[in-house]
């Protein structure tokens, strides 16, 4: 059976308008719960023995060859403020975690399952993508009290090909409100270019500009509920900040970039040994 596309003309007029799209209901109660259920699993086989942390405020500092090598793998990160000065962790490993990524979508049957669905290939379909792959797929905690802040930018800075070709899918697994960390953009800004790139070579990983200054009235909140999927263009201005409220915000954060017309950069923070699987044949 052959894909179609699954989004409206109105759907597509907004986001490419603002840059961003919200579907709500986009996975089923049952789905999250599946999703939501294996990820608790997947933690309580998790012994701790190798991890790292992430912060998007110190990633040069915390890149290290257990971040490059989870292009791959699955693999876990805690949250900055997660430890105390002592070095043990101050509260449960599960409420600890910022994420697991980035390879959930290749190696476990009920993450693929959700990504390799008819409703994401008809969505990307609807985007005018000719051979997509997901290229990391992440998910995130953002903790009760700890979970981190992330820092304003664009998601071709770290998955870039030319031309530009990376969407952003982030499935909310919990409802997101400003008081646990919903995201924040600035509509249109996808329309200005990239600004930056995150670059790695023989010294490891940096920035080839300084971060833009942002004006922080011109985000606004991206509230949803459980099951909905915001679709966020590569060059859109978007953010999230610490999560001080008492309830987590779960999500499922996916990236797809296209490889018909569209070279992976080799500088890229993703190095791949193996060529990903694309979602569905080319359509060339």
């Amino acid at each position: 059976m052959g894909i179609a596309g699954n989004l409206t003309p109105d759907q597509l007029d907004f986001f490419n308008t603002n840059g961003y799209l919200v579907l709500q209901s986009f996975s089923s109660p049952e789905e999250v719960r599946e999703m939501r259920d294996r990820m608790a699993e997947l933690l309580d086989g998790f012994d701790g023995s190798f991890s790292s942390i992430f912060s998007t405020k110190n990633q040069q500092q915390h890149t290290d060859n257990y971040f490059f090598e989870s292009a791959e793998k699955i693999s876990f990160f805690f949250e900055e403020k997660a430890f105390g000065e002592d070095g043990n962790l101050k509260q449960p490993k599960e409420l600890s975690i910022n994420k697991v990524g980035h390879a959930l979508h290749e190696i476990d049957p009920i993450f693929k399952k959700f990504i390799s669905s008819d409703k994401i290939s008809g969505m990307l379909y609807s985007l005018d993508y000719k051979r997509p792959v997901v290229i990391q797929s992440m998910y995130i905690f953002k903790q009760p009290g700890i979970g981190g802040e992330v820092v304003p930018h664009q998601d071709n800075s770290f998955l870039y090909t030319e031309p530009p070709s990376c969407t952003g899918l982030w499935l909310a697994l919990e409802d997101a409100t400003t008081a646990n960390g919903c995201l924040w953009a600035i509509p249109g800004s996808h329309k200005n270019g990239l600004k930056r790139r995150f670059i790695r070579d023989e010294n490891g990983v940096h920035f080839d500009h300084p971060s833009p200054s942002y004006d922080h009235k011109e985000f606004v909140p991206v509230e949803v509920k459980e099951g909905s999927l915001v679709v966020i263009h590569g060059d859109l201005i978007h953010q999230s900040f610490e999560n001080k409220s008492p309830n987590s915000r779960h999500a499922l954060s996916l990236h797809v970039v296209d490889t018909h017309g569209h070279v992976w950069a080799k500088d890229n923070w993703i190095q791949r040994k193996v060529e990903p699987e694309p979602l569905y044949p080319c359509r060339c």
